[in-house]
C-alpha cells in the first residue's frame, strides 16, 4: 500500500497560559494508506511543525517533510525505518524535521499495526507488554503549602510515586527550594517514590545544583531530573559524582538517537527519559530503549500530553520488564483529555497496562477534538500551501 495523505491538526485551549504545561495545545497527525488510518502526535509548537511539513524547498537538504512521506510504500516495519531515513536525508538542514517526523512515525506504527492486526509493541519484537508503575507528574505549587496539598492529593488518589517540577523550583533561594521538597515528601508519605524535576533551570551551573542536594538526599528523592540542558554532559557528569544516592535523569530534550546516546554514555544518568513526540517517533525511541538496557541505564517515557501520546511513549519499552516506572500526567488540560476515546487509568494495584488492541490501542475522539481545532491557512506567493484539513472518521 502507499501513503495517500498526511494531515496535521493544530489544537489549542481557548486560552494558553505562560506555564510549563504542554497539554494546553497539541499537534495531531493523521496518516492514510488505502483503507487504513494511523494517528500520532508531535510534542512541538504546532504551527512550527506544520510549516516544516509544507515549506517550500530551500535546497537539496532542506525539503519539506511531506515530500519524503507522501506516495511512499508502507507494507512492513522496514518501510517505516526507510521513510524515517529519507526524511532525515532530505530535511537534514530543516531543524524542526525530527519533531515533525515524530508524529508521522507514531502514526505509521499505528497504521501498520491496524493493517497487520497487531499491537505496536509486538511489531517492535516484544512478546509481552509489562505493566508500568505510573508516577503522577505535575508542577510544583506556587508555595510549599500548595505543594504539600498536591502531594496529599496524589497520595489519596492511590499513586505510589509522584514528580514535582518547574514552577518556582530553582528560581528562589536554596531554603525556598528545600521547603518545597520537604513539603512534597510530607504530603506523599514516607514510603512514596518522590521525583524532582528542575526543568533545566541551572543551565550548566553545577554549584547551584549541588547546593540543593542536601534537601534531596534528606528527603530520599529517587532522581533529580534535568538540572541542566540536554547536552551539558560535563555538568551532568560532575553533579552525578556528588548526588548519590540521588540519581540524575534527563534526555527529554534529545531529538536524535545520537543525542540520547551521548547522554547515556557521558552524563552519568541513572534514568534516560525519551519523548517519542520529539526524538523522531517510536522507531528512534525504541532504539534508545535497547541501547539504554545494554548500558544499565533505566529507560523512562516522557509525556505530558494526551493518552494517544502516552500510549506511543510506552511502546518502545513495553517489553522491558525491569524498566517499570512511567510518567503519567495527572493534571491534563481538558483538551488533552478530550482528544481520545480511551484513557489509560491505573488498576487496583496502581499499575498502568499498555493497550493490547491493534496499533496504539487509542483512538482520537473527533467529536471531542472539534472545538479545539485552530483554523490555519499558510500562503506563499499568494498560493495556499496548507489549509486545516477536514476531520474525517
Amino acid at each position: 500500500m502507499r501513503i495517500d495523505a498526511v494531515d496535521f491538526y493544530y489544537l489549542a485551549m481557548p486560552e494558553v497560559l505562560d506555564i510549563g504545561d504542554g497539554s494546553q495545545d497539541a499537534l495531531l497527525v493523521r496518516v492514510q494508506a488505502g483503507e487504513y488510518v494511523g494517528w500520532g502526535e508531535c510534542e512541538a509548537a504546532p504551527l512550527v511543525s506544520i510549516a516544516s511539513l509544507v515549506c517550500p524547498m530551500s535546497h537539496s537538504a532542506c525539503k519539506p517533510v511531506r515530500d519524503s512521506v507522501l506516495g511512499q510504500t508502507l507494507d512492513d516495519i522496514s518501510d517505516i525505518y526507510r521513510i524515517g531515513a529519507l526524511v532525515r536525508a532530505n530535511s537534514l538542514d530543516l531543524l524542526q524535521a525530527e519533531h515533525t517526523l515524530s508524529g508521522i512515525d507514531i502514526a505509521l506504527w499505528d497504521l501498520l499495526g491496524k493493517k497487520l492486526q497487531a499491537p505496536v509493541f509486538q511489531l517492535l519484537g516484544y512478546a509481552n507488554a509489562y505493566p508500568k508503575l505510573p508516577y503522577a507528574s505535575q508542577l510544583f505549587g506556587d508555595t510549599p503549602a500548595q505543594t504539600l496539598a498536591l502531594a496529599q492529593q496524589v497520595r489519596a488518589a492511590g499513586f505510589k510515586a509522584a514528580k514535582f517540577g518547574w514552577g518556582p523550583y530553582g528560581l528562589g533561594s536554596v531554603s525556598d527550594d528545600a521547603a518545597h521538597v520537604y513539603a512534597a515528601r510530607e504530603g506523599l508519605g514516607a514510603d512514596g517514590i518522590l521525583l524532582i524535576d528542575a526543568g533545566t533551570v541551572w543551565i550548566d551551573d553545577v554549584a547551584k545544583a549541588q547546593a540543593r542536594l542536601a534537601a534531596l538526599q534528606a528527603c530520599r528523592v529517587t532522581w533529580l531530573e534535568e538540572p541542566f540542558v540536554s547536552g551539558a554532559l560535563k555538568s551532568y557528569a560532575a553533579l552525578s559524582q556528588s548526588a548519590a544516592p540521588v540519581k540524575l535523569a534527563g534526555g527529554e530534550g534529545c531529538h536524535t538517537f545520537y543525542m540520547a546516546q551521548h547522554m547515556i554514555d557521558y552524563a552519568g544518568l541513572g534514568y534516560v527519559q525519551i519523548d517519542t513526540g520529539r526524538i523522531g517517533g517510536i522507531s528512534i525511541a525504541h532504539q534508545v530503549a535497547q541501547y539504554a538496557q545494554r548500558n544499565n541505564v533505566t529507560y523512562v517515557n516522557h509525556t505530558f500530553t494526551s493518552n494517544l501520546a502516552l500510549s506511543a511513549s510506552l511502546q518502545p519499552y513495553a517489553g522491558i520488564e525491569n524498566d517499570i516506572i512511567c510518567e503519567y500526567p495527572v493534571a491534563l488540560k481538558q483538551l488533552a483529555w478530550d482528544m481520545t476515546h480511551e484513557h489509560l487509568l491505573p488498576d487496583s494495584a496502581g499499575l498502568i497496562h499498555i493497550p493490547t488492541g491493534v496499533g496504539l490501542g487509542i483512538t482520537p475522539n473527533l467529536e471531542g477534538i472539534t472545538p479545539y481545532v485552530v483554523d490555519c491557512d499558510i500562503q506563499v506567493a499568494g498560493k495556499s500551501v496548507y489549509r486545516t484539513p477536514a476531520l474525517r472518521a
